[in-house]
């Protein structure tokens, strides 16, 4: 079984969804600490050729806290209404912002399980065949260890025989392929090749959130996007 896993963040850049649909299991990390970095915010396209950060409004957010002990703020009215002013006029518009609304409005406010359904429902509209899952709902899992062994030891109890991550060996020191093979396990890496699809009528801005992406690209040209990567 083929197992790949991250802290959930909210419409992330495409890499993230080639780990999510390239893997059997996705195991979304609601129990790890909350990372300011890029949980709740991304980059989406400001009046056609801007790149601007975007904010899903959380509360009592801390990195001294675990994602699923931070909450979402009830209106989140203003970031809805900016992603409605600028990709109005976006050739998949009328398809994604329906989606958007409704992820927007969901009712669990738990940070962890609002981003997780957005993940899912994004992952739904391009017909992923994923499973989903929670760590903190991992039964057996041993809460003491802490960075590889942690994954490790998720793998192991999920009887995953690859993990596959995001970035490449340099920008994750920790994790070493002879003590994953140790445990019977094969490591990898999704390293995304040149992503570029029409922005209007501008130049391409590149690293958005998928936001953008699905914006500008039906199901189908999205999904090929997708395909843009090699596992190494």
């Amino acid at each position: 079984m083929r197992l790949g896993g991250n802290q959930p963040f909210f419409f992330p850049y495409i890499p993230y969804y080639q780990l999510m649909k390239n893997v059997d299991v996705f195991m979304i990390a609601d129990d790890f600490n909350y990372s300011r970095a890029w949980t709740n915010r991304n980059y989406m396209l400001l009046r056609g050729r801007e790149r601007f950060m975007f904010n899903l409004v959380v509360l009592g957010a801390s990195q001294n806290k675990l994602v699923n002990e931070v909450r979402v703020a009830d209106d989140q009215y203003k970031l809805l209404k900016t992603i409605e002013i600028n990709y109005r006029k976006a050739p998949f518009f009328k398809d994604v912002f329906p989606m958007v609304e409704k992820i927007l409005a969901y009712g669990d406010k738990n940070l962890a399980r609002y981003l997780g359904n957005s993940l899912v429902t994004t992952a739904n509209y391009l017909g992923f065949d994923t499973k989903f899952i929670y760590s903190s709902e991992i039964e057996g899992k041993d809460h003491t260890l802490r960075f590889q062994n942690r994954v490790l030891n998720l793998c192991t109890v999920l009887k995953a025989d690859e993990y596959v991550n995001l970035g490449g060996e340099d920008e994750h020191p920790l994790y070493d392929r002879k003590a994953f093979k140790q445990c019977g396990i094969d490591l990898y890496y999704i390293k995304s090749g040149p992503v570029e699809y029409k922005q209007f009528n501008n130049p391409f801005i590149s690293n958005l959130s998928m936001l953008d992406v699905l914006m500008f690209n039906s199901i189908e040209q999205t999904n090929e996007l997708l395909t843009q990567f090699e596992l190494v």
